[in-house]
């Protein structure tokens, strides 16, 4: 990468994106905002012992934050 490639780089990413790639970044700001990504994100974060004392598999967390939203 040369000065010239550097300076080429938009100083605000969302003005290149165009209008779609805008909608899809205020989508993931949405999804990741969610209290349930958020929770998922500190369980996975948790060690396999921790989760054990929760009653909690690795591979439940998700089915256990969402357990009132669907019927998995």
């Amino acid at each position: 990468m040369t000065a010239t490639d550097i300076q080429s780089i938009p100083q605000d990413r969302s003005e290149s994106r165009g209008v779609f790639g805008r909608i899809l970044d205020a989508m993931v700001i949405i999804a990741e905002s969610n209290p349930r990504l958020r929770r998922v994100e500190q369980l996975q974060a948790m060690s396999d012992e921790k989760l054990a004392e929760m009653g909690l598999k690795r591979e439940d967390i998700v089915r256990h934050v969402f357990k009132d939203t669907f019927a998995l």
